[in-house]
């Protein structure tokens, strides 16, 4: 999926530099809220890593890609990769290189290796990469190869939610009270904060303003339980967070996706 609609794009049309400071600064901002509220609760620096990823990082790449392309068409693309970059590159980074900077007393440069060969493997940075690679060379996708990408790319909606179901089959809420604090930050502050920062901050076309908006509506991202989990970090807390927003997301996300929809026109 992110191949083929990366392979027809331009990188200009990728990277807009105020597109990308209102959504970095909007989830800079709702990061530091989770980040420090745990540290206000004395909870140290690890959970406060956790926590912050909790508040800021939203299912993108499983369920804001399929679900946003198949509402708003090939337009939202170009957004939905920001964002997810931006979640890959900058957040999943920062979450292992504060644990271990914290484990170790300092930075290793071992650790950035990790964070790099971690990225550079990521499946969906490689094909990113490779679909604008293969934009610049200025060729067009082969039919045959066209239409099997638009196969098995048309089965990223379904696979994606029975992914999410299946992820949260085991789960049980734990610690109820701050994740439902991190569930309202991730699902209403952060769409909060990217709009000021869209539409007032770094104003921005409407329509990638809508998109980024949508995109911090999204419930916390599986792979903070996964982060959690590898570190024994407060994975409870983590887990009980991915259950309540992706629950609680059936209406504030849909709610916000309706409001976007006529906003964009």
């Amino acid at each position: 999926l992110l191949f083929r609609f990366s392979a027809r794009l331009d990188l200009a049309a990728v990277y807009d530099t105020d597109m990308l400071l209102a959504y970095l600064g909007g989830t800079t901002f709702v990061y530091l809220l989770g980040f420090g509220g745990a540290l206000l609760r004395r909870r140290g620096l690890e959970e406060a890593a956790i926590e912050g990823q909790c508040a800021a990082i939203g299912n993108t790449g499983f369920l804001g890609v399929p679900m946003l392309i198949s509402i708003f068409g090939e337009r939202a693309i170009a957004p939905l990769m920001l964002a997810l970059v931006v979640d890959l590159i900058v957040f999943s980074s920062l979450i292992v290189i504060l644990i271990t900077a914290r484990r170790d007393g300092r930075i290793r440069l071992a650790t950035l290796g990790a964070v790099a060969k971690g990225l550079v493997a990521n499946p969906m940075i490689v094909s990113i990469a490779l679909g604008l690679g293969w934009s610049a060379t200025g060729w067009t996708l082969p039919a045959p190869a066209d239409a099997t990408f638009a196969l098995l790319g048309a089965a990223a909606t379904p696979g994606a939610l029975f992914a999410i179901g299946a992820s949260l089959a085991d789960r049980s809420a734990e610690r109820v009270s701050v994740a439902v604090w991190l569930s309202f930050a991730k699902l209403v502050l952060h769409p909060a904060a990217v709009a000021v920062a869209t539409l007032v901050v770094f104003p921005i076309d409407r329509f990638a303003a809508g998109m980024l908006i949508a995109i911090a509506a999204m419930p916390v991202a599986g792979n903070v339980y996964i982060l959690a989990q590898h570190y024994g970090v407060a994975p409870q807390r983590a887990s009980s967070t991915i259950l309540i927003s992706t629950t609680a997301a059936v209406i504030t996300l849909s709610f916000v996706i309706a409001k976007v929809i006529v906003f964009t026109g």
